[in-house]
């Protein structure tokens, strides 16, 4: 749900797509007629690898058709012009026709898919033997009209609560009218309008975190269109605008993987004993929250790839970001290995609490440090035009903010879990008050939060250590659909499927073929993840 920085947000991507490989090797989507080739369409702008654009990516053993395709920036305001939205489909390698068409969103918002067709393409290889893969970029990215704003991912993620929200409103103004073109619903459509030009019938549609928001508003516009859907790291499109189930989940973490890891042998009798305590890290957690809290730290962060340092006010929100969004990434991809984030944080607030702020502060450099400069334009006029706030739309400046502190006020004592209320709410990048000066004129309406569904067969799933989209998230995200499942994988972050043993990825391989998940039993057997012992 939340945004993180470009460096690993493509690495997330990247391994989670190789792992998709075991994942989908004999998928049904929609039995479809043979497609229709890209180039043979009216409205395309260009034509197939080889006599099509120098973008179209080469996929070893494929054809790619690619093309893009003029599209109404908003669908009532001609005088808004059109933008072109860019495409590739990987096509299978049997011959005759395809059994049907998979169309793949990897999150964000705002992540290209087509410059990484080879990565979807291996991941996805045996389902490419007799099935079609489509690649959309969503409108403002990659190969369909890139839109900056001045907002680049390092300053915004570096910036202070109120530099945030004052870069967002600076964003809205840089897009002016325009701002309005982009949202889910408009990329939705975009996805659908390829789906037609291509003449597939149906489309079997797998989304991985933003892209389980982006795949129901699809869902929900166009249901005849879909044969059936996969959702992974889900959130429902009637999220808490609070944030409230994220905060909570980061102490029933912090619980899991002290209650599940072992330490070494201990040099006394009875063995192995818990890595840490997990009562006593959720305390440490308050305890940091409220130091900080009161004398933000100021941080050195050396950049990847990047000069003089860049200094970070390491807040209580800064810390929520970290516990919440960066710890619950990569949970169970590498459970041999080395502790990742998350296994660390109990050890580093430990010595926190002691006095030691070196350990955590080691945490917060290197998650930084692959803050980027990449533009964040896509991303925040999603977050901003569609997403749930705690104050109506409608409303001007003074009387949004009247309405989030009285929200703010409303909730209950420990709805933030270990955290305040308001030191909680400025972590997320996606939530609390950071787009609370987006205008209203000549932009978008928020997207419906309960539209209707089609009953066709849904599949969400959450890691039970994601704090990000955290299981009561993917609960109701399955329950959005009349036939809607849901599995929560233990010992896993942040799209489950990037844990190694493919337990995960073949549940989703039946699913995909039969409509049923199958046996599960294998997901009992998921490695609890490695974590730093916690002496005492």
């Amino acid at each position: 749900m939340a945004q993180v920085s470009a460096v690993r947000r493509a690495a997330l991507v990247v391994g989670a797509v190789a792992l998709l490989a075991s994942a989908l090797p004999a998928a049904t989507a929609a039995t479809a007629a043979t497609a229709a080739t890209a180039s043979a369409a009216p409205t395309a702008r260009a034509a197939v690898q080889g006599g099509g654009p120098a973008w179209c990516p080469q996929v070893e053993g494929h054809r790619v058709d690619c093309a893009t395709v003029a599209r109404p920036a908003v669908g009532d305001r001609p005088d808004l012009g059109t933008l072109e939205v860019g495409y590739a489909v990987v096509r299978h390698r049997a011959p005759g026709p395809a059994k049907g068409t998979v169309a793949v969103n990897p999150g964000g918002p705002g992540e290209v898919a087509i410059d990484r067709a080879e990565h979807f393409a291996t991941a996805l290889n045996g389902l490419l033997h007799d099935h079609d893969l489509l690649l959309v970029d969503p409108r403002g990215t990659g190969r369909s009209e890139r839109m900056p704003c001045g907002l680049t991912d390092a300053d915004y993620r570096f910036g202070t609560r109120e530099e945030q929200r004052e870069a967002v409103a600076r964003c809205a103004r840089r897009l002016g009218p325009r701002a309005q073109a982009y949202t889910t619903a408009a990329t939705a459509d975009d996805i659908d309008a390829v789906r037609g030009l291509l003449g597939v019938p149906q489309l079997t549609l797998y989304g991985l975190s933003y892209g389980t928001y982006l795949m129901p508003v699809y869902a929900s516009r166009h249901p005849e269109r879909v044969r059936s859907i996969v959702l992974s790291g889900a959130y429902p499109l009637a999220f808490d605008p609070l944030g409230r189930p994220g905060a909570q989940a980061v102490s029933l973490a912090l619980h899991r993987v002290c209650e599940r890891a072992k330490a070494a042998p201990a040099a006394v009798p009875g063995g192995p004993r818990p890595a840490c305590d997990g009562e006593r890290a959720v305390r440490d957690l308050a305890t940091t929250a409220s130091r900080l809290r009161a004398r933000p730290l100021e941080v050195d962060v050396p950049l990847e790839g990047a000069g003089a340092p860049r200094r970070l006010r390491f807040t209580e929100g800064k810390l929520a970001n970290l516990a919440y969004e960066a710890a619950s990434r990569g949970v169970g991809a590498d459970p041999t290995g080395p502790p990742g984030l998350l296994g660390e944080l109990p050890h580093a607030l430990d010595r926190f609490v002691d006095g030691d702020t070196g350990p955590l502060l080691r945490l917060v450099r290197e998650e930084y440090a692959s803050a980027s400069g990449e533009d964040q334009a896509p991303y925040v006029a999603v977050v901003c035009n569609d997403y749930r706030k705690a104050w109506s739309a409608d409303a001007p400046l003074p009387e949004r903010w009247r309405q989030y502190r009285g929200a703010l006020a409303d909730a209950r004592p420990g709805a933030f879990g270990a955290f305040s209320a308001r030191g909680y709410l400025e972590g997320p990048t996606d939530g609390g008050d950071v787009c609370i000066g987006w205008p209203r004129e000549n932009t978008a309406r928020p997207q419906p939060t309960h539209p209707r569904m089609p009953d066709v067969p849904v599949l969400v799933l959450s890691g039970d250590l994601d704090a990000n989209t955290p299981d009561a998230g993917g609960r109701l995200a399955a329950r959005q659909f009349p036939d809607g499942r849901f599995l929560s994988v233990p010992n896993t972050g942040h799209v489950p499927e990037l844990e190694p043993s493919g337990c995960v990825t073949g549940v989703s391989t039946r699913f995909i073929r039969t409509g049923r998940t199958g046996d599960t039993g294998c997901l009992r057997a998921l490695p609890p993840v490695a974590v730093t012992p916690v002496r005492r």
